[in-house]
C-alpha cells in the first residue's frame, strides 16, 4: 500500500518557511526526512487509520495547509517507497508544466502498476542515475527502465560495476529498500541561479557558481559564521536533479575556498553536453566563526586575498551589496 510522500514545495521557500513546512508535515507523522532546500519525505503509514484517509488524502491535506499557512503550493508523489514517490512527484510536475500549481500523483502498490509506471522511463528519470551513467546505459541499448530491469544482472555488472549495477537494476524494478529517516536539516544557507534557457555552456555555469559562492561568502561573513561543507544541485531540462556534497578542508567563509569547491563539484559531474536549467549552492554545518580554527598557511597570496576580501566587505557595508562584485558576475534570478 502506498504510504510514502515525496513533497516538493514551490516556489523554493526561505529557511524560516521551510522549517515551518517541516513542522506542518510533523503534524501528520513524526517520520519526516528533510531534503533541503525545497523538498521532504514523509512516511505516513502510522497516520492512515488515525486520520481515516489514504496516503493521497493526507497529501491533499498537506497541500491545503501549506497554501493556507505559508502561501506555498506543493507537488506530492505518493508511493510504496521513496524512489517511486520521488518519480511520481517529478512526473506530476512535468505533466502540469513548470509554471502550474502543484498536484498529487499516486503510484499504486501492486507490481503490475509499478511496472507500467516505470516501463518507458529513461535511465535519467531514475533518482540516483546521473547523466554519465544514463549515457553509458543508452549506448548499450538500455534506454528505458523496462530494458534495464529485463537485462541480466551480470550484463549490467560488466557495464557499470558490481555495486552500481545492483542499485540500478533494483531501481529499474521499482525496488528501494532505503527507509524514510527522520532528521533535522543542518544549519545551512543556499542560493540558486536559474538560467534564461537550458544552458549548455560550461563557462556560463561556472560564472553562475562564482556569483552564488560570492553571495554565500558575503552572507556567511556578515552573519559571523563559517561553513563545514558545500553542496551543488544541478537541475536539468527534464527536471531531474543531481546533488553532490563536499566537506571543506576547514570551516570557512572565504569566497575563493567556496568557489574552488563549487568548481570541483561541477567539473566532477562531467556535464559537457548536459542541458542545465539551474544550479544551486548550499553551505552546510554552519558554526560561529569565532569558535572555528584556521590553519595558518604563511602564503602571501592567501593573506593578500583575505585582506582584499575584508576591504570589499567594508565597501559593501558602506555602499551596498552591489558595490563590489566578481568580474564574472551573473545576475541571479
Amino acid at each position: 500500500m502506498p504510504h510514502v510522500l515525496y513533497v516538493r514545495f514551490h516556489p523554493v521557500p526561505g529557511e524560516d518557511v521551510y522549517q515551518g513546512l517541516l513542522t506542518l508535515l510533523g503534524e501528520l507523522t513524526p517520520v519526516v526526512e528533510a531534503l533541503p532546500p525545497d523538498a521532504a519525505l514523509a512516511d505516513v503509514r502510522g497516520a492512515l487509520r488515525y486520520f481515516g484517509r489514504d496516503a493521497a488524502g493526507l497529501a491533499e491535506i498537506v497541500r491545503v495547509r501549506a497554501l493556507a499557512r505559508y502561501g506555498v503550493d506543493c507537488t506530492v508523489g505518493v508511493a510504496a517507497n521513496p524512489l517511486l514517490a520521488r518519480m511520481a512527484a517529478h512526473e506530476a510536475q512535468e505533466s502540469r508544466g513548470a509554471q502550474e500549481s502543484g498536484a498529487v500523483r499516486t503510484v499504486p502498490g501492486d507490481p503490475d502498476a509499478v511496472a507500467a509506471f516505470l516501463a518507458r522511463k529513461p535511465p535519467i528519470a531514475l533518482p540516483g542515475v546521473g547523466p554519465a551513467t544514463a549515457r553509458t546505459l543508452s549506448a548499450y541499448g538500455l534506454d528505458s527502465a523496462a530494458r534495464i530491469a529485463a537485462a541480466p544482472l551480470s550484463t549490467l555488472q560488466r557495464i557499470l560495476g558490481a555495486a552500481t549495477a545492483r542499485r540500478v537494476h533494483a531501481w529499474a524494478r521499482g525496488i528501494d529498500p532505503a527507509p524514510v529517516t527522520p532528521n533535522a536539516p543542518a544549519r545551512a544557507m543556499g542560493a540558486e541561479h536559474r538560467f534564461g534557457h537550458d544552458e549548455l555552456d560550461p563557462v556560463r555555469r561556472r560564472r553562475a557558481l562564482l556569483t552564488l559562492a560570492d553571495g554565500l561568502g558575503v552572507r556567511l561573513r556578515t552573519s559571523g559564521q563559517v561553513a563545514a561543507a558545500i553542496s551543488l544541485t544541478v537541475r536539468y531540462a527534464d527536471r531531474s536533479t543531481t546533488t553532490r556534497t563536499r566537506t571543506l578542508t576547514e570551516p570557512t567563509a572565504h569566497t575563493p575556498a567556496l568557489t574552488a569547491a563549487a568548481y570541483a563539484l561541477h567539473d566532477a559531474l562531467g556535464l559537457q553536453r548536459a542541458r542545465v536549467r539551474s544550479v544551486a549552492l548550499r553551505v552546510e554545518g554552519l558554526t560561529d566563526a569565532g569558535l572555528a580554527s584556521h590553519q595558518l598557511t604563511f602564503d602571501p597570496a592567501d593573506e593578500k586575498s583575505r585582506r582584499l576580501e575584508a576591504a570589499a566587505d567594508r565597501a559593501r557595508a558602506r555602499f551596498g551589496i552591489s558595490a563590489v562584485r566578481p568580474a564574472g558576475f551573473l545576475d541571479v534570478a
